[in-house]
């Protein structure tokens, strides 16, 4: 058998039809091709892995952002039961309810009522504590300090404080005094809906009650008035020279914001 000189084993060591490249090297090079691929491949489904991960973090990120959004322009509405007062003395139970809605920089006012004399104005209003962050209450029985057997206004104050707001025709002008309060009609009953802006009412309210924030869910709601032929003990108080069938409390409801 001949023996193979070097060049015989140069050339079983090429690959053939590559000169100059022997097979360990090509071998080498076809390694790091295969390499090089999958690591491109990996790079590719990792990139991919990441662009779904961002695209689902937008997602979540926009419906967050959309849910915030709602949330601040959901409406908030605040509701008190009106309960009768004094009526044993106004012959009648005068019931109701109010409901403050605010929605955006809208807030509407809504009180309905029965049970109230008939044919006559009666006066609404917002009542809580001027000073403090006490919550108001309606009255009880046990309010009627002298014993005469009517709750006057005076003697809410203790427990409910003092008169804040008008519900008239307009509420932001916060005059107590006026003659566009709701009327009942002859079968006692009446509705009464006005919208103002929110911002309008609070600056007026904090001009008035200066340190106080409307803070409505701290407040309570009285329905007034009795004809001016009732008659009334001497000892039943009122507001300066106002008439005590004016301003008797015929009915009360603490505001609660609705859910809670």
């Amino acid at each position: 058998m001949p023996v193979r000189g070097r060049h015989d084993f140069d050339c079983v060591n090429r690959v053939s039809g590559t000169p100059g490249i022997t097979i360990q090297k090509h071998v080498a090079m076809e390694q790091k091709r295969s390499s090089d691929a999958d690591h491109e491949e990996n790079t590719m489904r990792l990139q991919k892995h990441s662009f779904a991960a961002m695209g689902l973090a937008g997602v979540l990120a926009a419906f967050a952002g959309i849910s915030v959004v709602q949330a601040e322009n959901a409406d908030v509405t605040y509701k008190a039961e009106l309960s009768p007062l004094n009526s044993k003395t106004t012959g009648s139970e005068a019931r109701g309810e109010a409901a403050f809605t605010i929605s955006g920089d809208q807030l509407t006012i809504h009180v309905s009522a029965k049970g109230v004399s008939p044919n006559m104005e009666h006066l609404q209003h917002l009542h809580g504590f001027a000073k403090g962050d006490r919550k108001s209450k309606c009255p009880a029985a046990r309010n009627d300090t002298n014993g005469d057997g009517i709750i006057d206004l005076i003697e809410t104050d203790p427990v409910a404080g003092t008169t804040m707001v008008p519900f008239h025709d307009d509420p932001v002008s916060m005059e107590i005094v006026k003659d566009t309060y709701p009327a009942a009609g002859a079968d006692g009953s009446y509705s009464y809906e006005k919208t103002v802006s929110l911002k309008a009412l609070k600056d007026a309210f904090a001009a008035k009650f200066p340190g106080q924030q409307l803070d409505l869910d701290r407040r309570v709601v009285f329905l007034h008035g009795v004809p001016a032929s009732t008659k009334l003990p001497a000892t039943v108080a009122s507001l300066d020279n106002i008439p005590a069938q004016v301003t008797l409390p015929i009915a009360c409801g603490e505001l609660k914001k609705a859910g809670d």
